[in-house]
């Protein structure tokens, strides 16, 4: 009789032992030779080494340095979104975007001293500042969703954008805090938020008031061109006939 087969246990790997994910070796690299060095001064090689990869092996994760900070910003939302509860659900705009922010600059702390010497190289380079800009919208949008503020909506687009200014003005105060309570960072924070809040007020008034201009805007550009719409009447007039005479 054949004896049946003994099932084994998986063996859990200890975390330690695990493979990491190529990608994040990337970006810890670049992190830990941005903390040490120029922004500008960090080849491509120098990450390639660093991470224990090849130049092909680099290549094929990632174009550029700026896209190795695109994927730091990813790991940060994902650390951010996976901490997401319903514990402020009820509270206001302001108190959900504070709690959201003070989490987003916890999930950035490890990589702090490398941002701080990232930041200056970056504001001189108006291209880079841009990419980054389309970056951070794509990533501000799934904070916001995270805390219950609507971003589809026809101000959805406005809120992303001020989320991203009023990030990377606290972000100012946040690399040159070195307090453990963080109190420079919080009072900036408090008084964006107060800054944000006034403009979001007025913005939402004109729009209140300017929507049944952009109802008529949309009917006109929703109907015919005038000239069309006079050649349909002149047709139902009989005015395009060649025979047809107006009376007299």
């Amino acid at each position: 009789m054949a004896r049946k087969p003994v099932s084994t246990p998986p063996v859990s790997t200890p975390p330690e032992s695990r493979p990491v994910d190529p990608r994040r070796r990337v970006v810890d690299a670049l992190m830990k030779l941005a903390a040490e060095e120029h922004w500008d001064r960090i080849e491509l090689t120098d990450i390639a080494a660093e991470a224990g990869l090849t130049l092909a092996e680099l290549r094929g994760l990632f174009p550029s340095k700026l896209a190795m900070l695109g994927a730091l910003t990813r790991i940060v939302d994902e650390a951010v979104l996976a901490d997401t509860s319903d514990d402020l659900a009820g509270e206001p705009v302001r108190e959900r975007m504070f709690d959201l922010v003070m989490r987003r600059l916890d999930a950035m702390a490890p990589y702090k001293a490398a941002l701080r010497r990232i930041a200056p190289a970056l504001r001189r380079d108006p291209l880079a500042l841009a990419a980054l800009n389309r970056g951070a919208l794509n990533s501000w949008r799934y904070m916001l969703a995270s805390a219950g503020i609507p971003t589809e909506d026809s101000l959805g687009a406005v809120r992303v954008q001020g989320a991203v200014l009023l990030m990377a003005r606290v972000s100012e105060a946040w690399l040159h805090d070195d307090e453990p309570e963080q109190s420079k960072t919080m009072a900036r924070l408090d008084r964006e938020l107060k800054t944000a809040g006034r403009i979001m007020a007025r913005v939402e008034d004109v729009h209140r008031l300017t929507a049944p201009f952009r109802g008529l805007a949309r009917a006109l550009c929703a109907g015919r061109p005038p000239k069309g719409r006079r050649r349909e009447r002149a047709s139902a007039r009989g005015e395009d006939n060649e025979d047809y005479a107006p009376a007299i």
